[in-house]
């Protein structure tokens, strides 16, 4: 418990936030927001950070630190940027990169949403240093995004969780791949709630899939719509290893929401929106690295373990 509160705090917000701004760019950004993150072979958080210019196009740019807190450095000029010239779908720009480690591939797999005329779709960029790129292209087609890439096959095929936009709503689905290029075996993997939920209508994924022993635990977030705007808050689920399409637990109660100044007010305010976790040395301590208010970057830490018990409390099938 913390403080006078009457409910359990999962995820603690850091003293130093928010710990990335865009005063901290070597070079010209408006704001910086919702990282990827991922800890490298040697033990470097690297964040791939969301820059947004004074056009309002977005790139990629990563960051790196040794204790994932401070003494970031700043990858001297744009670490991804858009090419719209090869690829059109980049037109107005590339945002929120969700990291996956894969070992088969022996490279991380980036999904990344590409913003065209034709609205945002879920994109793939192959990396093993984030220097160089091999890009895949889109692999869903607007209106989608909020994806990442499961680290490994379920039944000899990849998986990729993402959030397209129907008539039907805003749903979390999951696809499946033999090559990562063409997918199908489309499913839905979690609905949208109706009527006056914190996460009716409008869910996505936030960073990608944690495994555990008792399954995969989905940090998501759920958008609520109210006169004064959208309020973007985060939940927690649970999925069979196995078959990820099933859901065992999904929480009633959102678990974080934009409560801090630099959550509260920016660019887009209200808004605490994680794109990327990192496990601490124990597997069981969570970073969390999430933009503020669409305008800079703060973390909280959580841990796998009271997440899960959180959800044999609060959950239901």
């Amino acid at each position: 418990m913390s403080g006078k509160r009457s409910y359990e705090v999962l995820f603690e917000r850091h003293q130093k936030n928010p710990i990335l701004t865009a005063a901290d760019w070597p070079y010209p950004a408006h704001t910086v927001f919702n990282p990827g993150a991922t800890v490298l072979r040697d033990g470097t958080t690297l964040l791939l950070c969301r820059v947004e210019d004074r056009r309002g196009h977005s790139h990629l740019c990563a960051v790196r630190s040794a204790n994932g807190v401070d003494g970031w450095v700043v990858d001297e000029k744009p670490t991804l940027l858009p090419q719209p010239e090869s690829h059109p779908e980049e037109l107005w720009g590339i945002e929120d990169p969700r990291i996956t480690w894969v070992e088969e591939l022996q490279k991380y797999v980036v999904a990344y949403t590409a913003f065209s005329k034709g609205g945002p779709g879920v994109a793939l960029a192959l990396t093993d240093d984030f220097k160089s790129f091999e890009r895949y292209g889109l692999v869903m087609q607007p209106d989608d995004k909020d994806a990442a890439l499961l680290p490994r096959r379920i039944d000899g095929m990849f998986a990729l969780i993402h959030r397209p936009v129907t008539d039907g709503g805003a749903h979390i689905w999951l696809s499946f791949s033999p090559d990562l290029r063409n997918w199908g075996n489309h499913k839905t993997m979690l609905l949208a709630r109706k009527g006056a939920w914190w996460d009716a209508n409008k869910v996505g994924l936030s960073p990608p899939l944690i495994e555990t022993e008792r399954g995969w635990l989905m940090i998501y977030h759920g958008v609520r719509h109210t006169a004064a705007g959208s309020l973007y808050r985060l939940g927690l689920a649970l999925f069979k290893l196995d078959e990820p399409s099933v859901c065992l637990l999904r929480g009633d109660e959102w678990v974080f929401g934009p409560e801090a100044s630099y959550e509260r007010e920016g660019d887009v305010g209200y808004v605490a929106f994680p794109c990327g976790t990192t496990l601490g040395k124990d597997r069981d301590t969570i970073h969390m690295y999430y933009g503020g208010a669409d305008s800079c970057i703060a973390l909280a830490t959580g841990s796998v373990a009271r997440c899960l018990a959180w959800l044999d409390t609060h959950g239901k099938p």
